[in-house]
């Protein structure tokens, strides 16, 4: 590929084009060496790679404006013109500094090259300023202490200006959204990061987090009775809330409490295990409302096949998440999720890591007596040999894969032009969970981005849909877009109050799941050749980071998986070796930890920008 990250890649607005372009014509591979057979020796047989990836099927994209009138307009930037795919503004530095350089490269995301295109002299105030703040690890509170004191106080964002577009949105042309094409991050993959889940520990233990910055989810929504409502979360969100009675918040408040530690009190959900979670709501002393929050914004799981013990366990993590970081459990990295396999990219460039682009591999090459995989060939017939190999799930071909049995999700991605939620601020970052409207069909979780989070240009939301696939992604999301926006350019009617948003552009496509599938499913693999999956359907990353953890355990059982790096000071160099000051690797200012906090053994903290950080 031309980008780093794979399926778990971010693009600006002219890469996504790119991207689909190449997905809806499905172009084999190039195959530049056809006698790479020719290196393959007697006692040597050779496992063939895919030639074309297959895991994204159904790509269709709709332009709600005027498209033909974008047609001569040009990304906006100096890097608009460079060939190639642009996952973000890093990968289009790398490839505008190999122009005219051997047709592969090696190379590794810089944190130097991606901030002064990220953020210019036009770069919109809410890039600065809204609902961010500076946390570390030692900003930890108790598990639950949102339900009673909370470490940090409810974040509370500035109103925007008082003016005409808080009522009535601004007209953005397909134009300008081609021509501020760089302002966007877009996920292939949508995820927010539970601020006690497993990515967030990863990142802290390992210093990664000093290569991002995030911002808070300020909103957790819910769609009720065909309109978008605010689902109280914390204590001070439950006694402030006005959608609820007095009656209704002291319910909910015990329930919650019995949540955090339900595993004390078995006998209160013992009879109801083999129950499905929304069974056992019904027995408990909620309103209808109060049990439609909690399935489906707290717990966020499945009104049929969820149990009461894995909904209770789904509630007590979301418990458990809040008031670390902010009055929601979710963090989410600016400049979009993408960022975050850059981010490790980064920490394994310094130590010598390589990340070669536009360099395909043609097979395995399996030694016949021990049956172990000994080398690569790639596509310049060069082999490449090595102890371990990791394949990602689409490289193995069809006959390595005839027992696999993969699971499909649905994503659509939307470019808006107001919140399905107004509020005073503009920036917010919310989650929604919409139900599903015909029994045994999966609920959607909707995310929307605004400016700040430096996913999209301003006056514009970035909304992202997910959830399993039952059919294609159009099929499956569009009954969902259509209760939430406007689907066209005409004026709303009168009986529509409030406004719905408009949708300016959006995109459809089906991306394979194969994270459930184990390894023995793969026909004929050798023991040293490990598999990994592509994103899976969960909100959160657990599974991904125990995948990479299982994976390396196995090959190195006596190592730390992902370990601080050392501090400079504290690394001695032998007479052979090179001081860090002395060689070509080198980590600018802005890669630096932000404070002594970060630098503290424990491995630092997550960063959030505040207000008067600059660039």
């Amino acid at each position: 590929r031309n980008y780093y990250g794979g399926n778990w890649a971010s693009f600006s607005f002219s890469g996504l084009l790119s991207w689909i372009k190449e997905n809806q014509e499905k172009t084999d591979r190039s195959e530049e060496c056809e006698d790479w057979r020719k290196l393959i020796v007697e006692n040597e047989e050779a496992i063939s790679l895919s030639k074309k990836d297959k895991t994204i099927q159904h790509v269709e994209d709709f332009c709600f404006g005027d498209k033909d009138a974008a047609e001569d307009v040009e990304e906006a930037g100096a890097l608009s013109k460079v060939p190639g795919f642009g996952a973000s503004a890093a990968e289009e530095v790398a490839q505008a500094s190999e122009k005219g350089g051997p047709p592969v490269e090696s190379a590794s995301p810089e944190v130097e090259s991606q901030e002064p295109e990220k953020a210019t002299d036009s770069e919109p105030a809410s890039a600065t300023e809204g609902n961010d703040t500076e946390v570390t690890s030692e900003n930890e509170s108790a598990p639950g202490a949102a339900l009673g004191k909370n470490a940090l106080e409810p974040e509370k964002t500035e109103a925007a200006p008082a003016d005409t577009s808080a009522k009535e949105p601004k007209r953005i042309a397909y134009s300008q959204i081609v021509r501020e094409g760089r302002r966007f991050n877009i996920d292939l993959v949508s995820k927010l990061m539970f601020s006690r889940g497993l990515l967030i520990d990863l990142l802290i233990k390992s210093n990664v987090s000093r290569y991002a910055e995030f911002q808070n989810a300020t909103r957790i929504l819910a769609f009720r009775e065909g309109k978008v409502e605010r689902v109280p979360c914390s204590r001070a969100d439950v006694f402030n809330s006005k959608q609820l009675t007095m009656v209704e918040k002291r319910m909910l408040m015990k329930f919650l409490t019995f949540c955090l530690e339900y595993e004390q009190h078995p006998d209160e959900y013992q009879d109801y295990e083999s129950s499905t979670f929304a069974q056992f709501l019904s027995t408990r002393k909620l309103t209808p409302s109060l049990q439609h929050f909690i399935l489906h914004s707290i717990a966020m799981v499945s009104e049929i096949d969820c149990s009461t013990l894995d909904g209770l366990q789904a509630t007590k993590k979301f418990l458990q998440c809040l008031g670390r970081y902010g009055n929601t459990p979710f963090l989410f990295p600016m400049y979009g999720q993408g960022e975050i396999p850059q981010c490790f990219c980064r920490l394994c460039a310094v130590f010598g890591g390589i990340y070669c682009l536009r360099h395909s591999v043609q097979c395995l090459v399996v030694d016949k007596e021990s049956g172990r995989c000994k080398a690569i060939v790639d596509h310049f017939g060069q082999r490449i040999s090595a102890n371990y190999f990791i394949v990602e799930d689409s490289y193995l071909s069809e006959s390595t894969c005839t027992n696999v049995c993969y699971r499909q999700i649905s994503r659509a991605v939307l470019i808006t032009d107001q919140s399905v939620l107004n509020t005073d601020s503009e920036q917010q970052i919310s989650i929604l969970s919409v139900p599903p409207v015909d029994p045994g069909k999966p609920a959607v979780c909707v995310i929307e981005l605004c400016s700040s989070s430096m996913t999209c240009m301003k006056d514009t939301y970035l909304v992202h849909l997910t959830c399993p696939s039952t059919k294609t992604a159009r099929e499956d999301l569009e009954p969902v877009v259509q209760k939430l926006f406007h689907l066209n350019t005409e004026k709303e009617t009168e009986n529509e109050e409030p406004a719905k948003p408009r949708v300016l552009w959006a995109v459809y496509f089906n991306m394979r799941d194969s994270s459930g599938v184990e390894k023995d499913a793969y026909s004929g693999l050798p023991p040293n050749v490990y598999v990994c999956s592509g994103p899976d359907s969960a909100l959160g990353n657990d599974c991904a980071v125990k995948q990479a953890e299982t994976i390396f355990r196995e090959m190195f059982p006596a190592e730390d998986f992902c370990p601080p790096p050392p501090n400079p000071e504290d690394i001695v160099y032998e007479e052979n070796e090179i001081a860090p000051e002395e060689s070509e690797v080198s980590i600018s200012p802005e890669t630096e930890p932000k404070s002594s906090t970060e630098e503290s053994s424990s491995g630092g903290g997550i960063a959030v920008k505040k207000e008067d950080d600059e660039e």
